[in-house]
C-alpha cells in the first residue's frame, strides 16, 4: 500500500497547478512554487496583455509578489517527474496497492497475488503476466494483420473510387457537351428544353457524385479508423506485458468487430438522356415550311459530272467531250451547282447522299472561281460541309471543324436565311442539327452547291418526294 500511495503523493507533487498535469520542462519562482514553462509564461504574456502597467505578478498559488526575471529551471523536480512517469508504466492494483503480476484468464483481469485469494477470484485459472502475455500477444497480432488486410482494401476501394469520380466526370463532361452542342444554335422555342435538360443533368451529376464523395469520406474515415486501431495494437503490443494485458478481451473484442462495408457502386452510364430527335420535330416543320425545289445547272456541271434526264441526279464518270465551253462550268473540281438563285429570304432544301463515300455540299456564291483551285471556305464565297475517307464529316471553315456524328446520314437538310447570314445543316431522318456556320454577310446571290466523287452519286429529291418519305418514317 505504501507505493502506491507514495507514487500518488509524489504525482501530486509533481503536477501543475495551471494546466493540472504532469509538468513540463517545470520552473520555479521566488516563493518556491513550481509549473509548467510555458503554462507559466502563458500566464505572464495574458498578464501583461491585460495590464501592461504590471511590474510584479502574484504566484497562482500563494499569490505571493515574483518578478518574471526570478523564473528558474527546476533540475531535480525534473527528475522527479521522470521518475514519476517511470512508475506510472508499471501496474498496481488499487486494492491492495500490490504490483499487479497475475493474469486472471476466466476474467481477462491483471491481479494482484492478494486478488487471487479473495472470493471473485478464488479457484479462477491464472498464470504469471509473462505467461500469458505471449498467447494474447499472438492473439494481437493476428488481429493486427487483420486489420492490415482491411486497410489495403479500403486504399484500393479508395483508389477504384477516385477514379470512379474521374471517370465519371469525364462522362459528365462528355455528355454536357453533346447537349450542348445540340442545342447550340437551335431557336428560343427549345432553349427552355435545353435548360430542363441540363437542370436534370446536373442532378444526376450532383446525387451520383455526392454519393461517390460520401464513399471516398466513408473509406478515408474507416481508413484512419484503421490506422488508428493499428497504431493501439502496435503500441500496446510493444508496451510492458502488465500494459498488454490490461483490458485485452476488451481490446481484441472492439478490434475484431471492425469491418469494411465496399462501397456501392455508381451506376455505369450516365441516366439523364435528352433524345434531341424528337424536339426537332417541330423544327422539321419549321424547315419545311421554307422548302425549295432545286435541280441541277448542266452549264456549271465539271466535264465528269453525268446529270440525269430531270437534272436531279448526278453521278461522275469519264470526262465528257462534246460539251460546250462554258464560262460557267467548273474546269478543275468536279463540282455542279444548283439552278436556282438565293437573294433574300429564308430557303430549305434536302440532298439524298445515300451510302456515298465522299461529297461536299452546300451553298457558295455565284461569282466563285470555276476554273483555278479555289478552297471551298466562306472566306472563298462557300458554305458547306464534306465527307471524306480521311477526316470523316467535317465543315469546311478556316481551319476544318470535325463533324463527329452518333450515326452517318443518308439524306441532309441544307436550311439557308439571308438577312440572319446563316447557314445550317441537318440529319433529315432523324432531323438533327449537323452543324451551323458563323453568322456572315451574304454580298452575292447564293445558289445550292455540290462536289460529287466517284460511286457518290447525289440526288435532289423533290419536296412532295420527300414529304412522302417521311410520312412513311
Amino acid at each position: 500500500m505504501a507505493s502506491a500511495s507514495t507514487a500518488k503523493k509524489m504525482r501530486e507533487e509533481a503536477t501543475c497547478s495551471i494546466c493540472l498535469n504532469l509538468m513540463a520542462e517545470p520552473v520555479s519562482i521566488s516563493c518556491g512554487h513550481s509549473y509548467c514553462h510555458l503554462c507559466l509564461v502563458g500566464f505572464l504574456d495574458n498578464l501583461c496583455y491585460t495590464q501592461p502597467q504590471l511590474a510584479k505578478f502574484s504566484c497562482p498559488q500563494c499569490r505571493a509578489p515574483f518578478r518574471r526575471a526570478s523564473l528558474r529551471p527546476n533540475k531535480q523536480l525534473g527528475s522527479l517527474i521522470d521518475a514519476v512517469k517511470e512508475l506510472d508504466q508499471e501496474a498496481w492494483c488499487r486494492e491492495h496497492g500490490e504490483q499487479l503480476q497475475l493474469f486472471c484468464e476466466d476474467d481477462g483481469q491483471l491481479i494482484c497475488w492478494l486478488c487471487e485469494r479473495v472470493a471473485r477470484h478464488r479457484g479462477h485459472s491464472t498464470a504469471l503476466v509473462e505467461d500469458a502475455s505471449q498467447g494474447y500477444r499472438e492473439k494481437l497480432q493476428e488481429a493486427m494483420a487483420n486489420l492490415r488486410h482491411l486497410e489495403e482494401e479500403c486504399t484500393s476501394h479508395t483508389a477504384v473510387t477516385a477514379q470512379q469520380i474521374t471517370e465519371w466526370k469525364e462522362k459528365m463532361k462528355n455528355r454536357r457537351q453533346k447537349i450542348q452542342s445540340d442545342f447550340k444554335n437551335m431557336q428560343s422555342f427549345l432553349r427552355e428544353e435545353e435548360k430542363c435538360y441540363l437542370w436534370r443533368l446536373e442532378k444526376e451529376n450532383e446525387q451520383v457524385l455526392r454519393k461517390l464523395r460520401d464513399s471516398a469520406a466513408s473509406l478515408g474515415q474507416k481508413s484512419h479508423e484503421l490506422g488508428t486501431c493499428i497504431l493501439e495494437l502496435e503500441r500496446r503490443c510493444a508496451a510492458s506485458a502488465q500494459k498488454m494485458l490490461k483490458d485485452v478481451e476488451d481490446t481484441l473484442r472492439r478490434i475484431w468487430a471492425v469491418k469494411l462495408e465496399p462501397p456501392e457502386d455508381p451506376p455505369s452510364e450516365v441516366q439523364t438522356v435528352c433524345d434531341v430527335s424528337q424536339l426537332y420535330l417541330d423544327v422539321r416543320g419549321l424547315l419545311r415550311r421554307h422548302q425549295v425545289s432545286v435541280t441541277l445547272d448542266p452549264d456549271t456541271a465539271h466535264r465528269e459530272l453525268i446529270l440525269s434526264e430531270d437534272h436531279r441526279q448526278v453521278t461522275r464518270g469519264y470526262p465528257q467531250e462534246n460539251l460546250d465551253a462554258s464560262p460557267k462550268r467548273f474546269a478543275t473540281s468536279p463540282c455542279v451547282l444548283g439552278r436556282e438563285g438565293f437573294h433574300s429570304g429564308r430557303y430549305y432544301f434536302e440532298v439524298d447522299v445515300g451510302e456515298g463515300t465522299a461529297w461536299d455540299l452546300g451553298v457558295c456564291f455565284d461569282s466563285v472561281q470555276r476554273h483555278t483551285d479555289t478552297e471551298p471556305q466562306p472566306r472563298s464565297g462557300f458554305w458547306a460541309i464534306r465527307l471524306c475517307a480521311r477526316a470523316g464529316y467535317v465543315a469546311l471553315t478556316c481551319p476544318v471543324t470535325s463533324l463527329p456524328l452518333a450515326e452517318q446520314p443518308l439524306a441532309v437538310g441544307v436550311f439557308l436565311d439571308c438577312e440572319a447570314g446563316l447557314v445550317s445543316f441537318y440529319n433529315t431522318a432523324t432531323a438533327s442539327h449537323i452543324f451551323t456556320f458563323p453568322k456572315a454577310t451574304f454580298s452575292d446571290t447564293l445558289r445550292p452547291y455540290f462536289q460529287v466523287h466517284q460511286y457518290s452519286p447525289l440526288f435532289l429529291p423533290p419536296p412532295d418526294v420527300v414529304a412522302d418519305k417521311q410520312e412513311t418514317v
